[in-house]
């Protein structure tokens, strides 16, 4: 196998663990790349296992953009999401795009510090033990298993904890998209949990609520509103796979313009994020 063919075998995997780490298709990207120079400045024959090179490779070089890019997100205006990614059924179902992949899971991962974030990630999404993580990270197993103490509490308390199966959540999302088109306002509201809350992330750059909102009523009316403006009139909404889940696109003139995430539990819908900062749209125009 040739060093090319040792990469690519591992580049998915890679690019996995960047994104999760960063919640950012452009910079996890940029990380990939990055492990492949050091990939080929190495010397191949001290690296025995390839693998755990390329994941301690990119794990550490996800760290350092991690902690820089905490300072750009201080100063991020309005709600800040990842950056989402188009998936499929039976992607969504491989170890690489599981379960953390989702939206409200990677909005979790986003309160951790680094430390806990990599950890967290290299032991309960790829298996790792705590002696390889140490080596990966270059602390001792002692502190390793301490920080994915930490991380498991923290993400287990503030993950959804009940979601609707595929199928429902595809049905909620067609009728959403139903009432939405059709500007039905009671219809939307029954969609909408009474506590409902919803994210919008325009990064200043595209009109967004640049604060969280709470409650159907507010939700319903917000959203309906945004999608009267003369500005937004022609935008289709598509049903898709958005980060392993049930979503909808907004397209415009052909373009991906926007990416709309929820959660449901019994039927209503619990929360909205919705992505429309052109800057974040990159992993929804493949």
């Amino acid at each position: 196998m040739t060093e090319t063919d040792t990469f690519e075998e591992h580049r998915r995997l890679l690019f996995g663990t960047a994104y999760r780490m960063l919640g950012s298709v452009a910079d996890a990207e940029d990380i990939v790349q990055d492990a492949w120079l050091s990939w080929n400045r190495a010397d191949r024959a001290a690296v025995e296992h390839p693998k755990a090179y390329l994941v301690r490779t990119v794990t550490n070089l996800s760290l350092n953009r991690l902690k820089s890019a905490q300072v750009v997100r201080e100063a991020y205006v309005g709600p800040w999401l990842p950056e989402p990614i188009l998936t499929s059924p039976d992607i969504a179902e491989e170890a690489e795009l599981a379960d953390t992949v989702s939206m409200a899971v990677l909005v979790v991962l986003e309160t951790l510090t680094p430390t806990e974030r990599a950890v967290f990630m290299l032991r309960e999404v790829f298996g790792y033990a705590y002696a390889e993580i140490a080596e990966v990270l270059g602390k001792s197993e002692a502190s390793v298993r301490q920080s994915a103490h930490r991380a498991r509490e923290h993400v287990q308390a503030r993950r959804p904890r009940f979601t609707a199966e595929p199928a429902e959540q595809r049905e909620i999302a067609e009728k959403f998209r139903e009432a939405c088109v059709g500007g039905d306002l009671g219809a939307v509201l029954a969609l909408l949990a009474p506590d409902v809350v919803s994210w919008s992330d325009g990064g200043g750059v595209v009109t967004a609520a640049r604060r969280p909102l709470y409650g159907s009523d507010h939700v319903a009316r917000w959203f309906l509103g945004v999608l009267a403006k003369p500005a937004v009139q022609g935008v289709e909404m598509r049903p898709a796979e958005i980060n392993g889940e049930p979503g909808l696109l907004l397209v415009s003139g052909g373009v991906n313009a926007g990416a709309l995430t929820f959660e449901a539990v019994d039927g209503r819908i619990t929360a909205l994020r919705l992505a429309v900062n052109p800057e974040k749209l990159r992993g929804i125009q493949r």
